[in-house]
């Protein structure tokens, strides 16, 4: 059954050659030819302010390309959400992002207190990390803290679930590793899963 998918590109550097551009092809390549519905939000192309004050973040208008990245988001019912690992974490731009989206009246219920006040519940998540290292490393060493920090104190908050993830480690190594990579994304594009 077709589904409605949209794919944050969270890699901040326009340069088509970026790996995470590719994946993000990929998946949204064989999910259009799946017969899938499929919106794409590249960040690098997107004009994304800084939130700097509560009320700001509260009471502050969205920017007409936030509403249309928010429009996007209510649109799916299954996000793509595909970044490097920048210093441990998700790029600046990327966090910036979810800041701005997930403003009380979209994402969260405004001025309620509870631990669960997602107004984004139905939509199920993947989300696609790169990174230098080994993929074991950042998992065993580090818990994965940045990725298990995303999806519990930003997506399950927002009440997005289930999400699903892949680590893909040595991402400046071997051509034949990425294009198995590239396959996965295809497959999963697919899927639409």
């Amino acid at each position: 059954m077709p589904k409605r998918i949209t794919i944050i590109d969270g890699h901040p550097d326009p340069d088509p050659a970026r790996f995470c551009h590719a994946l993000a092809r990929a998946y949204a390549e064989a999910a259009e030819a799946a017969g899938h519905q499929v919106k794409r939000l590249t960040l690098a192309e997107i004009d994304v302010p800084f939130l700097r004050s509560k009320a700001a973040w509260e009471h502050g208008e969205p920017t007409p390309a936030i509403r249309a990245c928010q429009e996007a988001i209510a649109f799916a019912e299954h996000l793509v959400i595909v970044y490097p690992l920048w210093l441990g974490d998700m790029p600046a731009l990327l966090k910036a992002f979810f800041e701005q989206i997930g403003r009380p009246g979209f994402a969260i219920a405004a001025g309620e207190r509870t631990l669960s006040p997602g107004l984004l519940k139905g939509r199920s998540a993947r989300i696609v990390v790169t990174m230098g290292m080994p993929a074991f490393i950042y998992r065993w060493y580090f818990f994965a803290h940045s990725l298990k920090s995303l999806e519990r104190n930003i997506l399950k908050f927002c009440g997005i679930g289930p999400i699903r993830e892949d680590v893909i480690g040595l991402v400046e190594g071997s051509a034949k590793r990425r294009a198995r990579w590239l396959a996965r994304m295809a497959t999963l594009g697919t899927a639409g899963g």
